[in-house]
């Protein structure tokens, strides 16, 4: 999970991330364009250096910033640990939280010997990199450097000129570069010895996602595992020869505001390239691929997302990957739930959406009931305006986007939804004519841990009416509100509003 964090709200940087962050805006000012490259280059690293962190003060609205705050390693053996951000590799390194770590918090990394922090998973886009150090205790000094890897970690580059570390005071090491696409980083303690460092708040500003990147840069992930081009379905952002890959083309970098969704060719093109043209990356998660949470071996495992999305799925989920799902939502990630009717099984194996959604909820080793609602097995078609009422600062109905006034259905289900079981579930749409209670639900939303949850109960709003041949679709993602609904919700899981 990325945290993209608005620094007027941080519970945990104070000063120091403003300062650490508003040099380098000025910095990445001064210096960069919008150059694409290929992979990390030496020659673009403006400097490196160390400065007490209330040298200068400033203000930067976004960054990603991994502050050690989550998780627990007690030993220096190695081994993952998923923090706020994702899973890491901590290689002769802790989690240190005794009165003699140099901290921001209550918590730093702290790295002994030849040890390294890796992050097991990829940002979209870096143009700089701060870090606070200082030694242990009253240890000595040491060294220090930053690697980065734009191939998935199969090798990495050092990043600017070797850091020494000697206050016992936090310090911060700035490191400028220009990386448009995936990208994730090392810290590597290069002097040996016995004497040790703490490592907190490593921040890492953006660098975009090709498509215009206002609102941060999120990662959204499209299942394509459960059968979701089954029948007459084609719920794929885009497909090769009927087949959805991992990578949508052309790429993504090219699109620009006046991009069409024909673009690309998949029933939901639309939602993709409008997530594109809001700053986002999107990827597609092939058939084979397994869906997991915290696997060092998975490339798509879940912890490099942000927001999963699955639209329609024909295929029960496993024990492991229920297991996956629910451990990234817990842990700060979007869950995007798509239902169809009851009896809407397209691949004949007895199981339709309707089916596999509750067996998710109630059938897992994690939590019961763990969203606090339940589909319905019906089947409704209508076009209802009973949108939820005072409340209009939901982010959802009320958010970037636009307004929500209408959602309309072509054979789709119900929600029903528990508060005793989860107070966080709360109803946004209901059919025409019901009272806004706890039945007769079109869609919802709902948290669980850290992360959140949308559901809506039919696949046919958010079709754009274009995909591969051979498939009846319809043109219903433009029409009355589904743009401003599907969007905003898209947004809200990623907790950009």
């Amino acid at each position: 999970m990325v945290l993209v964090l608005n620094f007027s709200a941080n519970q945990k940087l104070y000063h120091m991330s403003l300062i650490k962050l508003y040099l380098q805006a000025f910095l990445l000012m001064a210096f960069f364009s919008c150059q694409k490259q290929a992979s990390v280059q030496p020659s673009a690293v403006v400097s490196s250096s160390s400065r007490s962190v209330s040298a200068v003060k400033a203000a930067v609205l976004t960054a990603t910033v991994e502050n050690f705050e989550t998780g627990t390693k007690g030993a220096y053996a190695d081994g993952t640990v998923t923090l706020g951000t994702g899973v890491w590799d901590l290689n002769d390194a802790l989690l240190g939280n005794l009165s003699t770590d140099h901290k921001n918090g209550a918590q730093a990394a702290r790295i002994r010997n030849s040890g390294i922090l890796t992050m097991e998973f990829d940002l979209t886009g870096a143009s700089s990199v701060t870090v606070a150090h200082a030694v242990f205790g009253s240890d000595g000094s040491s060294t220090w450097q930053l690697w980065a890897s734009t191939n998935g970690g199969s090798s990495f580059t050092q990043v600017g000129a070797t850091v020494t570390t000697s206050s016992a005071t936090l310090q911060t090491a700035s490191f400028t570069l220009s990386v448009p696409g995936a990208v994730r980083f090392q810290i590597r303690k290069v002097s040996g010895g016995a004497n040790r460092i703490d490592i907190d708040d490593f921040t890492v500003n953006g660098g975009g996602t090709g498509g215009g990147g206002g609102t941060g840069g999120k990662k959204y992930l499209f299942d394509a595992t459960k059968a979701e081009t089954a029948g007459n379905a084609d719920w794929v952002i885009d497909e090769d020869n009927g087949t959805p890959q991992r990578t949508p083309t052309p790429a993504q970098s090219t699109i620009t505001a006046s991009t069409p969704e024909t673009f690309w060719t998949g029933a939901i093109s639309s939602w993709g390239i409008a997530l594109v043209k809001a700053g986002n990356s999107v990827e597609t998660l092939p058939s084979g691929t397994a869906i997991t949470y915290g696997s060092t071996t998975n490339a798509q495992d879940l912890s490099h997302y942000d927001v999963f999305v699955i639209d329609e799925p024909n295929i029960l989920f496993t024990s492991a990957e229920k297991t996956a799902i629910l451990n990234f939502i817990s842990h700060g990630g979007g869950l995007f739930m798509i239902s169809d009717h009851n009896n809407s099984d397209r691949n004949n194996d007895g199981h339709d959406s309707p089916n596999i959604w509750n067996d998710l909820m109630t059938n897992n080793s994690v939590a019961a009931n763990p969203f606090g609602f339940s589909i319905d097995l019906v089947d409704i078609s209508e076009t209802s305006g009973n949108v939820l009422t005072g409340n209009a600062s939901n982010p959802i109905l009320h958010g970037s986007q636009g307004n929500v006034t209408q959602l309309q259905f072509n054979d789709g289900a119900t929600i029903t939804i528990n508060p005793a079981a989860n107070p966080a579930v709360q109803g946004l749409i209901w059919q025409s004519g019901d009272a806004q209670n706890n039945t007769h639900i079109m869609c919802a939303s709902s948290t669980f841990g850290t992360g959140r949850v949308f559901v809506v109960t039919d696949s046919s709003p958010m079709d754009d009416g274009t995909g591969a041949a051979g498939n009846n679709l319809f043109v219903s993602w433009n029409i009355l509100s589904h743009t401003q609904l599907f969007m905003n919700a898209s947004l809200w899981l990623a907790k950009l509003q």
